[in-house]
């Protein structure tokens, strides 16, 4: 066995047995509000209330984990806040809402005016990307819960979408015969870095130079793509089965659409920083359950819309490509390795 996720401190069973611990206690609140229905509530990218007038509103809520640790040891704060815009918004665009609010929660050990001015600076270029006004957020210094002498920070946020009933995509209509088009990541956007620096921080300095990756610190903080604007308007002109983030997880995130089979057979070859880490005795299963590999985000629709689909995508200067297809074998398979 080589490195795992689970050696870097991050055990998915365990986490995935504590959220569904956590998701039967969240339910018991679901009926709190008789004006209002909730749809989905666990599970999925995204909570959905249905409101009196009819619209829905998605909320969603993530961070950026770990990769701020690489942010303050590269003393370059001001790209991490497009990470956390990114892994809002990506996330409730796979429900097929538009975002239109965000919040953002910072937790510090000391007060630093510069450094929070850089930390924004990422949420504001982020928001802008994706077209989504920053309404509020809250700073927090907690020197007794964050240690270090020097600044220490977290990173989180909230995001809230709209959208009409008919135009809800949870995953329900994906068929047999319909296929997986992959969007190309930047990197390893914001997941898997529990893993990536106990693999790579032990044998590279995390300024080090490496042929075919540039600076290894710059190529960790390669800010997550925001697909908020291509994926909506792929929406209004196509029928789209399901959306999928690819984040920590993987590729077994698709499982949240629907349990059916996902053969991914057709990917790009991973970019260097991946290989990289899995030259570090990382087996391969474990970088295609850990990793985007790529590869971040899926949509799955049928196959005569994949041209208007790749067209869209090269519009916004994104490379997409068929990379697979459903299957009624159930699970998760890269090739003929199942992954889940």
């Amino acid at each position: 066995m080589g490195i795992t996720y689970k050696d870097s401190g991050v055990d998915i069973g365990k986490i995935k047995r504590s959220q569904n611990s956590i998701g039967a206690l969240i339910s018991s609140t679901h009926k709190l509000q008789k004006k209002l229905k909730t749809m989905t509530g666990f599970g999925h990218y995204a909570g959905i209330i249905e409101m009196p007038n009819g619209k829905l509103l998605a909320t969603h809520t993530d961070g950026v984990g770990t990769k701020v640790i690489i942010a303050q040891m590269m003393k370059k704060l001001d790209t991490i806040g497009i990470d956390c815009i990114a892994m809002n918004v990506n996330d409730i665009i796979c429900t097929g809402a538009t975002p239109i609010s965000f919040v953002d929660y910072i937790a510090a050990n000391k007060n630093d005016e510069n450094k929070f001015r850089q930390i924004v600076k990422g949420l504001v270029v982020g928001a802008k990307k994706a077209l989504v006004p920053i309404v509020g957020g809250e700073t927090a210094i907690l020197p007794d819960l964050i240690s270090g002498k020097n600044f220490s920070f977290d990173l989180a946020g909230t995001v809230v979408g709209m959208l009409d009933k008919q135009d809800l995509i949870l995953g329900d209509m994906i068929s047999s015969d319909d296929i997986i088009i992959g969007v190309k990541s930047s990197g390893l956007h914001s997941n898997g870095y529990s893993l990536a620096r106990k693999a790579l921080l032990s044998k590279y300095s995390i300024r080090e130079k490496i042929k075919g990756i540039g600076i290894l610190g710059d190529a960790l903080l390669e800010p997550t793509e925001i697909y908020v604007k291509p994926v909506l308007e792929i929406i209004k002109e196509c029928d789209i089965h399901g959306l999928a983030h690819i984040t920590g997880g993987s590729f077994t995130k698709l499982l949240r659409l629907k349990k059916t089979g996902y053969v991914i057979d057709n990917l790009p070859e991973p970019p260097p920083i991946f290989q990289l880490i899995e030259n570090q005795d990382v087996e391969k299963k474990e970088m295609y359950k850990t990793f985007n590999m790529g590869i971040g985000f899926c949509l799955i629709a049928s196959e005569d819309e994949e041209e208007i689909i790749n067209e869209v995508f090269k519009k916004y200067g994104f490379h997409s490509r068929q990379i697979g297809r459903i299957t009624e074998k159930k699970g998760v398979y890269i090739d003929t390795m199942r992954i889940a």
